[in-house]
């Protein structure tokens, strides 16, 4: 499973995961303000204090079906919805204007044809990959496979923003500035190798990750059958037991996610002495980078394992695995037999998907993936308006000063960690909607009868992308997400938030709803961004985004105090009989979830100017701001997905998340909740990391 484009769903350092739903008031601006929230979705049955989700969520949930194309469903699929939906409108037009050969429009229209044409695709059958089957059958020794592996390297995602970074190429580069030389841009080296999507589905003694085991085996075995591969078992088994290996080598989630344990500097030549078994030279060289110098290796030790397993393991072992991967990771533009084998796999076994999406959604995917910014230029023009991107930059004045009151306000941090803190508030950049400069596709060579070349050949432009900026100045006005997707993100090292247009819109943000409503939702979420640059991986980073220690070893140990409490809190959560959310897995996540929120809840009470806030639909301000974040984060999961949630991702599911609330003061006599009700806490035992 290739996991290394920048995602809709899943978060570390993001908001949201890939959930959604039918609710929300999407009422336009009017003179009264409409209540923002979901009343009918609300499950009086239940009590606030016993589960605050449930009382928020059950009635929608009851009454809610997962659409049978979809793992989940909620809030975040429901604004999908609308934005692929403008999407639709905006690839339609490109394919109905012929637009001139060498543009966007035409290059949109183009990939979209060659993407949807399945009798052309039926019709290509394995030939669009026979050179490299070709070239994979005929490597003659262990020079030709690292070159082969360095010709493979492709751009990964932000290992800070992403929640599994596990690529199907060997190693992942990953381009940005230097831990300790925010002026220097360089190549970050990421460990690689695995078609599950994390090491603990290969290593793991769970009865249900045995089972998947075995499923994956035999998806190897049919893929390379339906190839006619000879033999397709007996390799089938030696490539997994080829990734069981690479798995061992790997580093978990949590520590990969430790930036220190990540900051290792190595030149060129370390790879040889550190990392021996593949031919560096070699590699290097086909990787476009056999004249840099200057690397940073996030994952050691797996890099060197791996490297030994190039060395170690015999030429065919490795023949087959790049076999299997290279049809692997275009099984969406291969044949139907390829395309549904892989559906049945990865969204059924791993996700419990009952049914594929329509083609034309999924070509819709493709491009916003691989032409995002030719796409984003005409989304914004048609679907964002100036005066919401006014209100929305507003809002995150608002919110970036009530954290900075907050900081401000602690009587525990020492002056000069306050001081840092504070600098790092006032020069977060912060960009609403869409970037301030946009990426050309020129020289991107889109043909409508080749979508398997154009997938190649946009990995290799996104590749070059990458490597221009080698260098180079930080570009901290760089964006990570295209305006169109649902998501937001904040990046540590450029010290900079993005909100793409997409999100931006109800139920998160609704013009015409309540203050209260819209900065417990969107104010929330921009919170939750403003606060990962202090959760327990972005308080590794200066203003500056230089990885360094600004604490004092008092204020440290005071801020990992209230993360291990949280830590607890969220560890005794259980997902399913006998599965709990790992909190360490998804600290970061969970501090940025409650200083966001309190944030959000300051700059809300700030906004009224010392007035109280109107009873709407018969709830007080307060009642509608939570329960417009309880709403924010309302979903209904199949049993596969949440496990697999669970499994791999940085954030902990939606549901829990709307538990946040049990941590401020201001919920409790909101809605009444007393000792003694499942979600109480005594106020000394409710987190307060910011």
């Amino acid at each position: 499973m290739n996991s290394r484009a920048i995602l809709l769903a899943v978060l570390l350092a993001t908001t949201a995961c890939t959930t959604g739903g039918d609710a929300g008031n999407n009422a336009t601006a009017v003179s009264t303000p409409t209540i923002g929230v979901d009343l009918a979705g609300l499950n009086k049955q239940v009590r606030p204090g016993d589960d605050f989700d449930e009382f928020a969520n059950g009635g929608w949930r009851a009454r809610t079906e997962i659409p049978a194309d979809r793992s989940s469903t909620g809030v975040f699929l429901e604004v999908f919805n609308k934005a692929e939906a403008n999407n639709a409108a905006i690839m339609k037009a490109a394919v109905q204007a012929n637009a001139a050969a060498g543009t966007d429009q035409r290059r949109i229209a183009d990939w979209y044809h060659a993407f949807t044409d399945t009798a052309g695709i039926e019709a290509r059958g394995l030939a669009p990959l026979s050179g490299d089957l070709d070239a994979i059958a005929q490597l003659a020794d262990k020079k030709a496979l690292s070159a082969m592996l360095g010709g493979d390297v492709r751009a990964d995602v932000d290992p800070l923003n992403a929640t599994n970074f596990e690529t199907e190429n060997v190693f992942g580069i990953f381009v940005t500035q230097a831990f300790n030389q925010p002026e220097t841009t360089v190549p970050y080296v990421l460990q690689g190798g695995l078609g599950l999507p994390e090491r603990d589905y290969y290593l793991s003694p769970k009865p249900e990750m045995a089972k998947i085991r075995d499923q994956y085996k035999a998806y190897i075995g049919k893929l390379l059958s339906l190839a006619n591969v000879t033999e397709p078992d007996a390799r089938a088994q030696r490539i997994f037991d080829l990734e069981t290996k690479i798995a061992h080598a790997h580093l978990d989630i949590v520590a990969s996610q430790d930036a220190n344990k990540a900051n290792n500097p190595w030149k060129k030549a370390d790879f040889a002495k550190k990392a021996p078994g593949i031919d560096w030279d070699a590699f290097w060289n086909a990787a476009q980078l056999g004249n840099q110098q200057d690397f940073i290796v996030w994952q050691p030790t797996a890099i060197a394992g791996i490297a030994r397993l190039v060395g170690s393991e015999p030429l065919q072992v490795w023949q087959d695995w790049l076999t299997f991967h290279r049809i692997n990771q275009v099984t969406d533009v291969l044949p139907a037999a390829f395309d549904q084998a892989h559906f049945e796999f990865y969204n059924q076994t791993l996700n419990g998907q009952p049914k594929p999406r329509p083609r034309d959604k999924r070509a819709i995917a493709s491009i916003n993936a691989w032409l995002g910014d030719a796409v984003g230029q005409l989304y914004v023009k048609d679907y964002f308006p100036a005066s919401s991107k006014a209100d929305i930059q507003g809002m995150v004045k608002n919110i970036l000063g009530a954290f900075d009151k907050r900081v401000a306000a602690l009587d525990w941090m020492a002056p000069a960690t306050k001081a840092e803190a504070r600098r790092k508030i006032a020069t977060m950049k912060v960009g609403i909607g869409y970037p301030e400069t946009w990426r050309s596709y020129d020289g991107l060579d889109v043909k409508a009868d080749d979508p398997v070349g154009n997938l190649r050949r946009a990995q290799l432009a996104e590749y070059r992308h990458q490597l221009a900026k080698i260098g180079k100045p930080v570009d901290r006005g760089e964006w990570w997400m295209t305006p169109q997707t649902v998501n937001a993100v904040n990046l540590p090292l450029q010290n900079a938030l993005n909100f793409p247009a997409a999100i931006l819109q109800a139920p998160f943000y609704d013009p015409g709803a309540d203050a209260a409503a819209n900065y417990g939702s969107i104010g929330a979420v921009i919170g939750h961004e403003i606060s990962h640059g202090f959760d327990d991986l972005g308080a590794n980073f200066d203003s500056t985004g230089r990885l360094r220690n600004w604490w004092t070893p008092a204020d440290l140990a005071r801020f990992k105090a209230s993360g291990e409490a949280l830590v607890k809190q969220f560890d005794a959560y259980e997902v399913l009989p006998g599965l709990h959310i790992n909190g360490r897995q998804t600290l970061s996540e969970n501090i940025a979830d409650v200083a966001g929120l309190s944030a959000a809840y300051d700059a809300w009470k700030a906004s009224l100017g010392g007035k109280e806030a109107p009873v709407i639909g018969g709830l007080t301000g307060d009642q509608r701001f939570f329960l417009a974040f309880a709403q924010s984060w309302r979903e209904k999961t199949r049993e596969q997905q949440l496990r697999a949630r669970v499994a791999t991702d940085a954030h902990a599911p939606a549901r829990w998340r709307a538990q946040t609330v049990r941590n401020l003061d201001a919920w409790y006599p909101a809605f009444k909740v007393e000792e003694g009700q499942k979600l109480y806490l005594a106020p000394d035992k409710r987190v307060k990391v910011w």
